[in-house]
């Protein structure tokens, strides 16, 4: 989920050909949707308009505590994506970010829930 929709393209195109890929302009979609239905992963950015990615994580754990969550974020939130990793985010990217490390990442989560 980004707010971004060229980096919501661009984080799905790689993954929709071996995996069923939704996406979310809004942290409040995105939470509309994992209320509905189980997700592998959640991939997310930190700041965004209305809910925060951080906030996010929050309401994740409690309505989905197994589904783990990337974060992608600015390099200015390293201090935020530290208590992030803390609070059970399994990563953190900073962007720019290459699609092999969010492929190589989401590869690392899918084998961890085996």
């Amino acid at each position: 989920m980004d707010d971004d929709e060229t980096i919501r393209e661009a984080l799905s195109e790689p993954f929709s050909e071996e995996h069923v890929c939704h996406t979310a302009g809004t942290a409040e979609e995105a939470l509309a949707r994992l209320q509905e239905q189980d997700y592998d992963a959640v991939i997310t950015d930190i700041s965004m308009p209305g809910m925060s990615g951080e906030d996010l994580l929050g309401l994740i754990k409690a309505y989905r505590p197994r589904t783990p969550v990337i974060f992608i974020t600015g390099a200015a939130d390293r201090d935020r994506s530290e208590r992030l990793m803390k609070r059970g985010a399994f990563g953190c990217l900073l962007k720019p970010f290459r699609l092999a490390a969010i492929a190589d990442s989401v590869a690392r989560l899918l084998e961890s829930r085996k």
